[in-house]
Formats: C-alpha cells, structure tokens, sequence
C-alpha cells in the first residue's frame, strides 16, 4: 500500500483524553488501550451492522428513506441500545465528494465534528483526507485514508505519525457478491476511536460503490450508442439467483 501524505498540523490543539494516549473524536468510551477488530456487514438494502472480533454487535448503520425536499445524502450510526451515535451527511453538488459528520442524529453546524472529502475529482486510488471541525480553513488535514479501489482495502493515518491507526480489508465471499453484500475487516489500532474509524469506512464504502454503479451505468449506455441491437438499459432484465 502506498505511504499517506503526511500533513503535520503544529497548530492542533491539544490531544483529549480517553485514557492514556488516547486520541478522542467521538467518544471516550470508543477508545480502547489495545486493538479492536471491526467487521461490518453490509445487506442487500445497503444498511450495516458493526461487531467486534467475539461477534457482538457495537453499531447499527442505517439509511433514513430520503423526501422530496431533501438533497442530502443521510447514514445514521446507532449503538446497541438504540442510541444514535452519529450522523453522516454527504453534501449534494460538492467538488470532492464532501461528508459532514456530527454527533448524534443533529445534522446542525455546533454539532459538526469532522467533514471528510476526497483530494481529487478523478482518482486511481481511494485518498480521503479528515478535517476536524475546527480546522474551518482545511489547509492541512488531520487525518488521511489511503487505498486503492481494486482490492478495497485502505488504511488510516493521522496527520501526526506514519503509522496507520486503522487498516481494513474486504473480506470476498462468491454468495456476498451475488446478493449485494459486502464484508469488511478493520483492526483499529490500540488508543484510536473506533467510532470514527467506523464510520469513515462507511463514507468510503458509500464512494466506491457509487463510483462502481456510475461506471456501470456509463458502460452500458455507451453500448446502447455504439451496438446495433443491444437492449436499453430499461429493458434489461437481470435473472434472479436463488442459493441452493
């Protein structure tokens, strides 16, 4: 995997406290002195549910049905108590595909706590980079996702080391990618909130996902405009697959 671009911020404030070393941006509670294993589970209707490496569950990840009136793109994390714990909100008509996250199910300006967006329009490889809310002017990041969209695997740096923070990888079954799910592995590393890093694999499985169905579709009207006799695309009917 590539290096992350290292965005040292002198001026950041102080490190909160979770317990020693921690670096807090969620929660306390979410920082753990030793390594979590995060497996999410993606369903066919595009929600997740979040375990820890013994199977129990940590977090829910729901899509609310989107109104009329509303532009926005919404995922809500909930814990298990039924408790959201953030809100993710990707901003319609944005250059770099930018995510504003905020605590609970708020989506008001006090309650931003990061915004995640893309470094570039077009990209080879997966490169996030994490302003903290009070890093309004975004010059430097303060945290960067590196990775490359072929085998869905990336990692998590902070603007302050080089060593990753997180490192996730899909884990590919044949039945998962017949029926629209999608498995990932995340060993978060000791003192970093795993609340966060939950829920910025969940904004980078959003993008990649959309970019694959953008690609798809631009495939198959360009063959529409240049095949004699290939169906449109509202005639296309794909079989169902049922498991044995």
């Amino acid at each position: 995997m590539s290096q992350p671009i290292v965005c040292a911020n002198p001026s950041a404030p102080p490190r909160p406290q979770g317990g020693s070393g921690a670096r807090v941006i969620v929660a306390p509670k979410f920082c753990a002195p030793y390594p979590v294993d995060l497996k999410f589970t993606k369903s066919m209707d595009g929600n997740f549910i979040i375990k820890d490496g013994e199977g129990n569950v940590l977090f829910k990840m729901s899509t609310p049905i989107r109104g009329l009136m509303t532009f926005h793109v919404k995922r809500i994390i909930w814990d298990t108590s039924g408790t959201p714990v953030l809100t993710l909100r990707r901003k319609n008509m944005s250059m770099h595909d930018r995510w504003q996250v905020f605590s609970g199910k708020s989506s008001k300006q006090r309650d931003l706590l990061y915004t995640v967006k893309r470094t570039s329009m077009v990209q080879l490889s997966a490169k996030l980079e994490v302003f903290l809310a009070h890093n309004t002017e975004e010059e430097i990041c303060d945290f960067i996702i590196v990775g490359t969209w072929s085998d869905r695997s990336c990692a998590v740096y902070s603007s302050e080391s080089p060593d990753p923070i997180a490192e996730m990888r899909q884990k590919r079954r044949v039945m998962s990618v017949l029926f629209g799910t999608h498995n990932y592995i995340v060993r978060v590393h000791p003192n970093a909130d795993y609340a966060f890093i939950a829920s910025l694999v969940l904004i980078l499985d959003y993008i990649l996902w959309t970019a694959i169905d953008t690609m798809h579709f631009a495939t198959m009207v360009a063959l529409h405009h240049v095949t004699p006799g290939v169906p449109t695309l509202t005639s296309i009917v794909i079989p169902a697959i049922i498991p044995e």
